[in-house]
């Protein structure tokens, strides 16, 4: 009885065939239809595939297994993100969220307008882990006051899509936190605990050099009708109070803790529930629709509105789709060998720790060039260059951070991509007007790429051989 022949792995060629059939289709399908990249994904998936099978030899059952694979790697991160779709929902009908938009509001001042601003949008990007939502609520308001103020558009722009990803980055809310842990073969908070060292540092130097830039403006007058508006329309719809602040500070209480994620998250829903019937009045049932469908308000007001309309469990079903998709492309590179053929080339280049940590960011910063999608970014190169951070005994959270240090942050800065065509959209400002002043997007891979060469909070494991 003859044997199947053991199959070929890819060249470089052929995984450069696939890659640059994937930034066409994605292009033409996100810049001129403007549709989702789902479907992109999937084509590239079966054009893979198709060179795997006729041209490597592998079967359609070791493709498929490899997706399998593929996916069930990123299963925690699938259900803690369900969870958090269920976090966002009670956290927004118990006023925990309206409650830390509303007093982050009340820090805004003429002369310190752009640093506040990056605070501000930090804290609603910190409670509900969303950039998108961040800039396209409270950052609509902050630029229309900023404009009033007769500052830049850019320097607005940049102060918001600045603070919108330190909590897209950082939160446990966020899809991205989630999916680069799981990608790296990380933890959740593990994760969250060393991005600390380069998210802090970064944000700290962005909010001095906001104050610097906002110091010729002191002495304006602040047009505060905007801001007035949506903290009427909060405490009109909310029972608005300091002790909502409680569940967030049990959540961060529990990454201190080190309590699993799944665990944890789950009691910040149930809290969320507890304080919604405490403050807001909610029956049982407003909970359970909150925590499956998320919250949805009408007070009329549509900034207000938009930016509480979200939240729960099917809530994340777009994005859990996306990645699910992305996995399975990732699955089909690396059982075909395209990502280490990709990978190998590099490696030429990336001999010592910094040199690796640089390439991982720079191939994360490609992919959003190129494929113009922040999950791609992530999945990607999390799978390409996993077993050789394994190999120089590197901390899978060192990687983890990485590529949300050159994946995440990066993809708001470049206009064809999903992340920088909303803001464009949304803020009406290009991205190439608004770059120079993102000083987080920028000095967070900064910082990433020093620790490298530095060997600063790089932490260390026993060198494992992997096998490709």
């Amino acid at each position: 009885m003859n044997e199947r022949p053991e199959p070929k792995k890819a060249s470089l060629g052929q995984a450069l065939a696939v890659i640059a059939f994937l930034v066409i289709i994605l292009s033409v399908s996100l810049l001129l239809f403007g549709a989702d990249p789902h479907i992109p994904l999937i084509m590239a998936t079966i054009v893979a595939a198709l060179i795997g099978v006729i041209s490597l030899g592998y079967t359609w059952s070791d493709l498929e297994e490899a997706m399998i694979q593929s996916i069930g790697m990123a299963m925690q991160a699938v259900i803690i993100l369900m969870i958090i779709g269920s976090v966002i929902g009670t956290w927004i009908l118990s006023g925990t969220v309206p409650s830390m938009i509303y007093y982050g509001l009340q820090i805004l001042s003429p002369g310190i307008f752009l640093f506040a601003t990056a605070v501000i949008c930090s804290i609603v990007s910190l409670s509900t882990g969303s950039s998108w939502t961040t800039a396209g609520t409270v950052g609509i308001a902050l630029l229309g006051v900023g404009i009033g103020l007769g500052i830049p558009v850019g320097m607005v722009a940049g102060a918001i899509v600045s603070g919108a990803y330190f909590g897209d980055k950082i939160s446990p809310l966020s899809d991205t936190t989630n999916l680069a842990p799981a990608m790296a073969g990380s933890n959740l908070f593990d994760h969250i605990r060393s991005m600390i060292y380069t998210t802090i540092p970064a944000l700290i130097i962005s909010l001095i050099l906001y104050a610097i830039l906002g110091t010729r403006y002191a002495g304006q007058q602040l047009n505060v009708e905007e801001i007035n508006m949506m903290l009427t329309t909060l405490g009109e719809q909310f029972n608005i109070s300091l002790l909502l602040f409680i569940p967030p500070i049990v959540v961060i209480a529990i990454v201190i803790m080190r309590v699993p994620a799944i665990p944890g998250l789950m009691g910040g829903v149930v809290l969320g529930g507890i304080f919604a019937m405490i403050f807001q009045g909610a029956a049982l049932g407003d909970i359970i629709d909150a925590a499956h469908y998320g919250y949805y308000m009408e007070s009329g007001y549509e900034i207000v509105d938009d930016l509480l309309s979200r939240g729960g469990l099917d809530g994340m079903m777009w994005t859990i789709s996306l990645i699910l998709i992305a996995l399975c492309l990732g699955g089909v590179l690396e059982k075909t060998g395209m990502l280490h053929a990709v990978g190998d080339f590099i490696l030429q280049f990336a001999k010592g720790t910094g040199s690796l940590i640089t390439a991982t960011i720079l191939t994360c910063f490609a992919v959003n060039l190129l494929a113009g999608e922040q999950y791609i970014a992530i999945v990607v190169p999390g799978r390409m260059y996993r077993d050789t951070y394994k190999e120089k005994g590197i901390d899978p959270k060192i990687l983890s951070r990485a590529l949300e240090g050159g994946g995440t942050v990066t993809s708001a800065l470049i206009p064809w991509n999903t992340c920088g065509a909303y803001m464009w959209g949304t803020l009406g400002v290009h991205p190439f007007v608004y770059a120079p002043y993102a000083f987080l997007n920028y000095l967070t891979p900064l910082v990433n790429i020093v620790y490298g060469f530095t060997g600063w909070t790089i932490d260390r494991t026993e060198p494992t051989e992997t096998s490709s």
